[in-house]
């Protein structure tokens, strides 16, 4: 039984929109910051955006910044994603922080969902 689990990736086309969860039902979500990231095939795990336990402070990779909004609903964790590209393409994880705040500390985390930006 997985810790996290990710849900709404896809295929979608260039310009297109779609918008991930991140739920668990062996953690109570609002406990903990939550960070998103992703590996593109034949790549590393890069960070994507990352939410404090409030809700209050908010953060983007570059790559990311002005297209995705991380946001947060009682339990569940969402990435909203639009004016996707085909470079968005990759494997999406949500992960725990250690803190209440975007350390840089991941302790539990997701199996993943796909997400594929292709015409």
């Amino acid at each position: 039984q997985e810790w996290l689990v990710e849900s709404g990736g896809g295929l979608v086309q260039p310009g297109g929109s779609l918008r991930l969860s991140c739920k668990s039902s062996r953690l109570t979500l609002e406990h903990y910051a939550i960070g998103w990231f992703r590996q593109a095939p034949g790549k590393g795990r890069d960070g994507v955006s990352c939410i404090s336990m409030s809700g209050e402070h908010t953060s983007y990779g570059s790559s990311v910044k002005g297209r995705f909004t991380i946001s947060r609903y009682k339990d569940t964790v969402y990435l909203q994603m639009d004016s996707l590209k085909p470079e968005d393409t990759a494997d999406y994880y949500c992960a725990t922080e250690s803190a209440k705040y975007c350390s840089g500390s991941y302790k539990y985390w997701g199996q993943g969902t796909r997400v594929t930006v292709s015409s």
